[in-house]
């Protein structure tokens, strides 16, 4: 511990070390697999990484002896470390003595905050649903008029400014936004096989920047004090304009308040760390949230999915290569393979009621769901909050409905004319806002009741068409909301449409 330190605004130095008895150390290690930390290990004593990660070599005189009772001798070079570890990786064993070496022999000095922040890292791609991720959409801003200090920026639909990028010079923007009596650590990772750079913010609360800061001392024991340290993880998805962000969770028991306080923090100081002089953003909520990074990247991400979601996503497809704006033609029936065989040749033997009705309600999940909503495409979501608002129907309501079926089952002209008009009202009613809805006044004779509806599971809306594939939901009638082709996780349903419900719940 050095003896002299000043309060400072720097954030924390990823070379400095945490005691390797640290109880929070011990548990972080102790969720890797063997093989992570194997391969964990190798990856400090890497040349680009080994300057944050220096080990406990071997470092005595010809008069020293040996210690009988070290369990885990230290080695010479760094190349003999490595070459230890690799040749571990042959060898079966089980991952308490790995980690008890690293612990007790070749790191008995204590971690630093950048091999932390890597076995967080490496325990994400080992968990990927451990984190709970919230889309937001970066928005340009209106420039300021002249002599308006107080002004309230307003955000421009207009413009397609998209906020460069640059690692470095976001930290230190991003460093300014944090209130002078924490500290935070910053460490960037990349994972395999998404395209998005990850970003982990731990904090603590001291003025100092060194030892100081993590020399808390908690009961009789020596023990890193780790009860006020937070983490936070962001995620830059590359070429979007929308960013994940996770909620921040803490080492110990967390104060009333305080997470959300620095989750507001984090949200407030990211569009200020990404704005530059004339060219300022703000963070919009999509009302989004999952565990999945990849339904994200799909729903919220720079491909075509964002505006594809359930029976559109066939557009979405890059294999496909198809457009709504295609003309769909018959195929000649002379283009058709003239080499059948007898058994394709044979007439087939006719579906009886429930077959018929079995294969029409494959074709119509087929039909809402398009390539979405499939168990095996690893882009679930657990949970969908929706809270209706539209009035109940009554009895008159139902006649109505009726005898306006009665009438579409005779072709007319007047029926698709005022089919047209409905359409055309309820798309004008929706894009008026909610402000003019909440204006209207209300017809006494309508109920409304509260109704929340809540899915929950590993994948919502594979569930959902497997039902309708079963026959037990209705596909025909069903809302559009329930393929979730609006790509939100809490709305609000008014008028048979859903609407984000501004990201704040229910």
């Amino acid at each position: 511990m050095v003896r002299f330190s000043v309060p400072t605004k720097a954030r924390l130095p990823s070379s400095l070390r945490v005691d390797s008895s640290n109880p929070a150390v011990i548990k972080s290690l102790g969720r890797l697999s063997r093989e992570a930390l194997i391969s964990l290990a190798i990856s400090w004593l890497d040349e680009y990484t080994i300057a944050n990660a220096v080990p406990y070599l071997e470092r005595r005189d010809e008069e020293d002896e040996i210690d009988p009772d070290d369990i885990y001798p230290p080695c010479g070079s760094v190349q003999e470390l490595y070459e230890l570890y690799v040749e571990m990786q042959q060898q079966k064993g089980s991952k308490r003595d790995v980690a008890n070496r690293i612990l007790e022999g070749d790191w008995r000095h204590g971690l630093s905050l950048y091999q932390l922040a890597m076995v967080d890292f490496y325990y994400l791609e080992e968990h990927p649903m451990s984190q709970k991720w919230t889309a937001y959409k970066i928005l340009p801003l209106k420039p300021p008029t002249k002599n308006a200090d107080d002004e309230i920026l307003q955000v421009d639909d207009k413009a397609l400014n998209v906020p460069r990028f640059h690692p470095s010079t976001f930290l230190q923007s991003l460093q300014d936004q944090v209130l002078p009596d924490i500290k935070a650590h910053y460490q960037f990772y990349r994972p395999k096989d998404l395209s998005v750079l990850l970003l982990r913010i731990f904090v603590i609360e001291s003025p100092y920047n060194s030892s100081m800061a993590l020399s808390g001392v908690t009961g009789s024991g020596g023990a890193t004090n780790f009860t006020s340290s937070r983490t936070v993880y962001l995620a830059f998805p590359d070429g979007s304009s929308h960013i994940y962000i996770t909620k921040s969770q803490a080492n110990g028991p967390a104060p009333t308040g305080e997470s959300k306080s620095l989750q507001n923090l984090i949200i407030h100081g990211v569009p200020k760390a990404l704005s530059r002089p004339r060219e300022r953003y703000t963070l919009k909520p999509t009302s989004l949230t999952s565990r999945n990074l990849e339904t994200l990247l799909d729903k919220r991400g720079p491909g075509r999915g964002n505006a594809a979601g359930g029976g559109w996503s066939i557009y979405a497809s890059d294999k496909n290569k198809k457009s709504p704006l295609d003309a769909i033609l018959p195929s000649p029936p002379l283009s058709r393979d003239s080499s059948l065989s007898d058994q394709n040749r044979k007439r087939l033997k006719p579906l009886n009621s429930d077959q018929r009705s079995a294969k029409r309600a494959k074709l119509v999940a087929q039909a809402r769901f398009g390539d979405s909503g499939l168990v095996a495409d690893g882009k679930g979501i657990e949970r969908v909050d929706v809270l209706l608002k539209d009035p109940f129907p009554t009895p008159s309501a139902v006649e109505n409905q009726g005898s306006e079926e009665d009438q579409a089952n005779t072709p007319s002209e007047t029926s698709v004319s005022a089919r047209r008009r409905t359409i055309d009202a309820v798309l004008r009613q929706a894009a008026d806002g909610d402000d003019e809805e909440s204006n209207e006044p209300g017809n006494p004779s309508q109920w409304r009741p509260t109704v929340q509806i809540t899915f929950q599971g590993n994948h919502v809306f594979a569930g959902i068409r497997q039902l309708v594939e079963a026959g037990i939901v209705d596909g025909e009638r069903m809302p559009g909301w329930m393929t979730g082709e609006d790509g939100v996780t809490v709305g609000v349903v008014k008028h048979g449409r859903i609407r984000g419900n501004k990201g704040s719940g229910l």
